[in-house]
């Protein structure tokens, strides 16, 4: 038996994909623990019996909405990564030595997991939970890449090993990248595991309306995710006024956190609520409109749904590239998007039999690539010999 340390942020999108591997690793036996600021959406998501430890880190207010590019991912770092790494590093640090883990599973952006880990002599893995980075995003703006790297030097300084030199994003020993090469392309970074979407039973809501889907129609789910609640007001009611015009063959189910749109008592049309049943939804549903969330993007994959994707900002355009150069959807404009352009994008996910086939295949791959059991077997095996070579590494 060995003890795996889940390091996450308060994020549902990347606690999610850990939560299944979680749940394999202590069904074959192991100790399991989380340490995140928020340990109520924890429980919420991996269950009310999961170990948490404390630690800060909380989300400081809310991004202005207009940035984007390399704007965006600086105020993304400044405002919310690098502060929530350094506000993480003592309770990681506390619930190491209570815990007393074999293995750190560090969240991608969870920089404190793997530096606490790598100063403490503990081998440590990456969840990543998109993979945007696997191609070397940005490794074509020289003074982006040089800022990123300069920041986690000094995080390092502050709380990590002085002379480790490994990308905290990046475990040398072992990278789970929750897709596969089929829609994310190959990768020459050394110990990455392609294991797929994690996907695994979520709790939900009683109450919602599952007689409201119409069989003789086509459905269409609606979602900007749970951090774009700010900013999806106008293109949301693009995509209502869209499917409007097709209600005599399309219904759509739209997640509305923000309370943006006019709630419609009896509409046969539009169900309009805060949140939606996202994955037991994508078993019954035609198409997604989304921002490219890589989540909703594998989800919605999973199940060989197509998808109009309108990402907004940090890895989204990264991934909304992915799914149209497999051909599995299409890319609309999130700012500028018309209810026309989306209702002709929608037509063709709907009604044409490419993006469709492609979704397919993307299907086939993730569903081939072992999802959490795979990645509960790469973690077994790293917990048993962290200095192992694994078998597909080249010899150096």
């Amino acid at each position: 038996m060995s003890g795996f340390l889940f390091a996450v942020p308060p994020l549902v999108g990347h606690i999610n994909p850990a939560v299944g591997v979680a749940a394999e690793l202590a069904a074959r036996g192991h100790r399991v623990a989380w340490v995140c600021a928020d340990a109520g959406l924890v429980h919420r998501l991996a269950g009310p019996a999961a170990t948490v430890f404390p630690c800060a880190g909380a989300l400081a207010g809310e991004r202005p909405a207009g940035l984007r590019g390399a704007e965006a991912l600086k105020f993304l770092w400044e405002w919310f990564l690098v502060p929530l790494a350094d506000a993480m590093a003592p309770g990681v640090a506390a619930a190491v030595d209570e815990f007393r883990p074999d293995v750190v599973v560090a969240d991608q952006q969870a920089f404190a997991g793997a530096l606490v880990a790598e100063r403490l002599g503990l081998p440590w893995a990456t969840s990543a939970t998109t993979s945007a980075e696997f191609g070397g995003a940005y490794d074509g703006i020289p003074k982006v890449a040089e800022w990123l790297r300069d920041r986690l030097a000094e995080l390092r300084g502050r709380f990590g090993d002085p002379a480790g030199t490994a990308d905290p994003r990046f475990s040398p020993h072992l990278t789970l990248a929750f897709t596969t090469p089929e829609l994310a392309g190959p990768t020459d970074r050394t110990a990455v595991r392609y294991v797929g979407p994690s996907i695994s039973e979520r709790p939900v809501a009683d109450g919602f309306p599952w007689d409201w889907l119409d069989p003789s129609r086509e459905r269409v789910l609606i979602s900007l995710g749970t951090a774009n609640a700010d900013v999806g007001g106008r293109f949301l009611a693009e995509c209502v006024a869209a499917v409007r015009e097709r209600a005599d063959r399309v219904q759509a189910l739209v997640a509305d956190p923000g309370g943006t749109l006019p709630p419609a008592a009896d509409d046969k049309d539009i169900l309009i609520l805060p949140s939606l049943p996202q994955l037991p939804l994508l078993e019954r549903v035609d198409a997604v409109v989304c921002h490219a969330g890589h989540n909703t993007v594998c989800e919605a994959l999973w199940h060989g749904v197509p998808l109009v994707v309108a990402p907004i900002r940090d890895d989204q355009p990264v991934i909304a590239g992915q799914v149209v150069d497999v051909g599995a959807g299409l890319r609309v404009r999130f700012g500028r998007v018309t209810a026309p352009r989306l209702g002709e994008a929608l037509d063709t996910v709907l009604y044409e039999p490419g993006p469709r086939t492609a979704a397919a295949r993307i299907r086939t791959a993730f569903r081939a690539a072992g999802g959490a059991p795979a990645a509960a077997t790469h973690l077994e095996a790293l917990a048993a010999d962290p200095y192992a070579r694994r078998p597909d590494e080249q010899a150096e």
